[in-house]
């Protein structure tokens, strides 16, 4: 905010915030100061993410919206470094989940709306004495939500799973994979496994350079400006420059980019995820998050504060 407030345009890690309320404040901030906000969600920029977007959006061939289920999940030492803050001011859905529900938003956007969402979540090694978070903090998190088609009023149903209680030994940093079920198709990706496995120095591993390229190019120089890690930060730095030049207005990117004001979306969901959590996996109502009329705040939340 310190920054927006003094016209610098904005790139924010995944999540930008918290909440709705500091969502809209964020939103407003940018209006009104003339600034670029962008969400860095590099999932969106994925070859394989971006070529699933289009099919499943091809509704004359996929159908309505039927069902989605996603899956993320990191290495559990993680929490050695992550004890500063994990179940202390964020969680694991707001830390992984967030990647997978902005890119199911990207996907339904102007195709269906989330209608109301719940959570539910398991405990047990976060909190434990080798990694000393505070008691209940969610080892993994899983958000059920309903969406509503907009062309048939038909009802699909989306769950999203994110856990930072793998086993350390695991092939890749990341497990991840999607299904997504229309009236008329089905979608499967897993990007945990691109067909591309090492083995050395005694140890398997499922590697991906399509997201960032850490070897050298054949010159000896930096090659991983086509990774889509790479790409996410560039489609900002390109959009800044338009807006700097007088090419463009911040509002231009809206329909293309994960824009401050195009990803309100996927807060309203993770927040009615933590407000399931915090009050018995309660349904959280969707349209009423986003109108302001849910009472009460996450526990993250303190007085004053933009969360």
């Amino acid at each position: 905010m310190y920054a927006i407030e003094r016209g610098i345009h904005v790139m924010i890690t995944k999540p930008m915030v918290m909440t709705v309320e500091a969502h809209k404040k964020i939103i407003e901030a940018a209006r009104k100061n003339g600034v670029y906000v962008q969400v860095e969600v590099h999932k969106r920029y994925d070859p394989v993410y971006a070529d699933a977007r289009e099919k499943i959006r091809d509704t004359e061939n996929f159908g309505a919206f039927q069902h989605w289920d996603s899956v993320m999940t990191q290495p559990r030492d993680q929490l050695h470094t992550f004890k500063a803050w994990a179940g202390k001011s964020s969680d694991i859905s707001y830390y992984l989940n967030s990647h997978h529900v902005d890119y199911h938003c990207w996907v339904m956007d102007g195709l269906a709306d989330p209608i109301r969402a719940m959570a539910v979540g398991s405990t047990g090694v976060a909190s434990s004495e080798e990694f000393g978070c505070p008691k209940g903090t969610e080892d993994t998190i899983t958000i059920i939500t309903e969406w509503k088609n907009r062309a048939d009023g038909s009802i699909g149903t989306a769950v999203y799973m994110a856990s930072w209680a793998h086993p350390n030994n695991s092939e890749c940093h990341t497990q991840q994979r999607f299904m997504c079920l229309g009236h008329k198709g089905e979608m499967r990706a897993d990007q945990a496994h691109r067909g591309y496995s090492v083995t050395q120095n005694n140890k398997y591993a499922a590697v991906n350079p399509l997201y960032m390229k850490y070897t050298p190019g054949v010159d000896g120089e930096f090659s991983g400006q086509n990774g889509y890690g790479y790409r996410s930060i560039e489609t900002f730095v390109d959009a800044c420059r338009m807006i700097n030049a007088g090419k463009a207005k911040p509002e231009d990117f809206d329909r293309r980019l994960p824009t401050a004001a195009s990803t309100l979306t996927s807060t309203a969901i993770l927040e009615a995820g933590r407000r399931s959590l915090d009050n018995g996996s309660c349904w959280i109502s969707i349209p009423d998050l986003l109108a302001g009329k849910v009472p009460g705040h996450i526990k993250f939340a303190e007085e004053g504060q933009i969360v």
